[in-house]
């Protein structure tokens, strides 16, 4: 079942966005396991939308690539921890 990660950082930047992307995916793209993701400014910070194949391809993402990268990055990268919502995808629908 898919699964959805919402990420919002409070004073968080596109250019911090841009940084953290460009240090966890390399290769530009989506990383193994994550089927979409949508991410923009709002009014005081950034919010970033994941959609994964499951709950344990999220986890394995998380903990291998994305914390170690946020302390590499330090200023550079986007600000936390963030405000988080996770959830178990109940519908999907496509245009």
């Amino acid at each position: 079942m898919a699964f959805e990660i919402v990420n919002y950082f409070k004073g968080g930047t596109k250019a911090q966005y841009d940084a953290t992307v460009a240090v966890v995916h390399p290769s530009s793209g989506l990383p193994a396991g994550q089927t979409h993701r949508t991410a923009g400014e709002t009014g005081d910070g950034f919010v970033v939308f994941a959609t994964w194949e499951s709950k344990a391809a999220w986890e394995k993402f998380r903990d291998g690539t994305l914390l170690p990268a946020f302390g590499d990055l330090g200023d550079k990268g986007l600000p936390g921890p963030p405000q988080i919502w996770e959830f178990e995808v109940h519908d999907e629908e496509h245009a």
